[in-house]
C-alpha cells in the first residue's frame, strides 16, 4: 500500500482547517450576539449579521473604522479611560454603555471585550460581544420609578390572587395604623368596620371579575379600632388573560373631606344667624312628613310663631339687639323640643316647628311650654311675648294648606291680643 505524500497531507489539513474556519465563521457569523473583531488599534475587521441589526449599519459602512462611529457622546470619559486601561493591560473588560445607532436612537448595550495575544503575549487584536439591553434598562429605570411611586405615594398594598396581603407601603401604615410585618400572610378582613352589608361586596368582586377595576367609597378599621372612610381603587394584575396574579389596591383616607360635606350640608341646611332650620331644609322635611303620613298613616303637627312687636325691637335698639333677641330665643325653643322634631326659622321674626308623630292636642301643650318658657325671662335684656298658630295635618292636603291653616292660627292669635297660641279651627277626621 502506498502511503500518501506530504503534498496530499498537507492538502488535507488544509480543507480540513478550510473546513473548520468555515464552521467558526458561519457560527459567529449567525451567533444571536452581536460580535466585532479589531485589530489592536481599535479598527472594525469584522462584524457579524446581529452587530449590523442591532447598529442600523452596513457591513461596508463599518469595516475600517473604530467603534466611535457608534458611541453617543454621552458615555463618561472616564469609562472609556478605564475601558482602554484595562484592555492594554491584557485584561477582559466589560461594562454598560449608551451607545447610538445609524438611525440616531440612541440604545443600550452591555459588553464584553477579550484582549487576543499571540504567542509571545502581545495583544494582536480585540474580539467584542455585546448585546443589545435598552428593553431591559427601561423596565429597571420603571421599576425603579414604580417602587418610588409605592414607597412615597398612597396608600398601597398587594395581595396575590387569593387576597393574601405580600406588601404594603409607609403611607398604609400611616393611615391604618399597621406595619407590613403585621398584616402579610393576612386579608382584607382585618380591616373590615362591619358597617357594609353581603350585598357591597358581592358588587364589588362583581365588579373586580367583570371588569378587572373596582373603586369607590368604603368604611374600614384601622388598629386601634376607630372607623373611618377611604376612597379606595382596587386593580386586578394578569398572569395571562384569564388567569389573576395580584390585587393592587389604592387609598386614601376621606374623613376630613367628609367633614367638610357634612359642615357644607348643614350650612346650607341651616340659618346663619340662630342655627335653625332655613326655609328650604323645612320644605324638605314637611314633603318627607307628608310622604310618611300617606304611607303609614302616620300624624303630624306644625306650629308657627312670631315674636310680638319685634320691629319696635329694631326701631329703638337696633338690629343688633334684634339679632340677639332671635339667637336667644332660638336657643330657648330648642330647649323645650325633641330631639325628632324641626325647628326652622321660617323668616324674618317668624319660626316653625314640626313636630313628629303628634296631633294637635300634643301640640297645643308644646305651644303652652313655649309661650311660658319666653315669658319666664327677658331675651337680650328686653321682656318679649310670642304668638302661636298651631294646625295638625289633615290627610290628603297640600303642604300649602297646612302652612296657610298654621299661619291663620298665628295671625288670630295676633288679633286676639298677643302673647298666646291659637289652634286651627279646622278639626283632622280621624281614620
Amino acid at each position: 500500500m502506498t502511503e500518501p505524500s506530504l503534498q496530499q497531507v498537507l492538502g488535507e489539513d488544509v480543507a480540513d482547517l478550510r473546513r473548520r474556519f468555515n464552521q467558526l465563521y458561519i457560527a459567529v457569523e449567525q451567533s444571536p450576539a452581536a460580535t466585532a473583531i479589531t485589530d489592536a488599534n481599535g479598527y472594525i475587521e469584522f462584524v457579524n449579521q446581529r452587530f449590523l441589526q442591532i447598529t442600523g449599519y452596513r457591513r461596508d459602512e463599518l469595516l475600517g473604522q473604530t467603534p466611535a462611529l457608534i458611541q453617543s457622546g454621552q458615555t463618561p470619559n472616564d469609562v472609556y479611560d478605564t475601558l482602554w486601561a484595562t484592555l492594554r493591560a491584557g485584561n477582559v473588560w466589560q461594562g454598560e454603555l449608551l451607545n447610538r445607532r445609524k438611525s440616531g436612537e440612541l440604545y443600550w448595550e452591555a459588553q464584553t471585550i477579550t484582549p487576543v495575544k499571540d504567542a509571545a503575549g502581545k495583544v494582536v487584536s480585540f474580539v467584542t460581544v455585546k448585546e443589545d439591553i435598552t428593553l431591559r434598562r427601561e423596565q429597571e429605570r420603571e421599576l425603579r420609578l414604580m417602587a418610588a411611586a409605592f414607597d412615597t405615594g398612597q396608600a398601597t398594598f398587594i395581595t396575590d390572587a387569593d387576597m393574601i396581603i405580600r406588601r404594603a407601603n409607609r403611607a398604609f401604615t400611616e393611615i391604618t395604623g399597621y406595619r407590613d410585618h403585621e398584616v402579610i400572610g393576612k386579608t382584607p378582613r382585618l380591616f373590615k368596620s362591619g358597617r357594609h352589608d353581603r350585598a357591597f361586596y358581592r358588587q364589588l368582586w362583581q365588579s373586580l371579575r367583570d371588569t378587572g377595576h373596582w373603586q369607590g367609597e368604603i368604611w374600614n378599621r384601622n388598629k386601634n379600632g376607630d372607623i373611618y372612610p377611604l376612597w379606595q381603587s382596587i386593580t386586578a394584575v394578569p398572569d395571562d388573560p384569564s388567569q389573576v396574579r395580584h390585587y393592587v389596591s389604592v387609598f386614601h383616607d376621606i374623613a376630613e373631606r367628609k367633614r367638610l360635606e357634612r359642615e357644607l350640608k348643614a350650612r346650607a341646611m341651616h340659618d346663619h344667624l340662630t342655627g335653625a332650620y332655613n326655609r328650604r331644609a323645612f320644605d324638605d322635611a314637611l314633603a318627607r312628613y307628608v310622604a310618611e303620613s300617606a304611607r303609614d298613616r302616620g300624624v303630624f303637627s306644625l306650629l308657627m310663631f312670631d315674636i310680638d312687636h319685634f320691629k319696635q325691637i329694631n326701631d329703638i335698639y337696633g338690629h343688633a339687639q334684634g339679632d340677639v333677641v332671635l339667637q336667644q330665643l332660638a336657643g330657648r325653643i330648642e330647649g323645650c323640643l325633641r330631639a325628632s322634631d324641626v325647628f326652622a326659622r321660617w323668616g324674618g321674626e317668624e319660626f316653625a316647628v314640626l313636630l313628629h308623630a303628634t296631633d294637635r292636642s300634643g301640640a297645643w301643650r308644646l305651644a303652652e311650654r313655649i309661650l311660658n318658657a319666653v315669658r319666664q325671662r327677658p331675651l337680650g335684656q328686653h321682656s318679649i311675648t310670642v304668638s302661636i298658630g298651631v294646625a295638625e295635618y289633615i290627610p290628603g292636603e297640600t303642604r300649602r294648606a297646612l302652612v296657610s291653616r298654621a299661619d291663620q292660627a298665628l295671625y288670630a292669635a295676633k288679633r286676639r291680643g298677643r302673647d298666646m297660641a291659637v289652634a286651627s279651627s279646622f278639626v283632622p277626621v280621624r281614620y
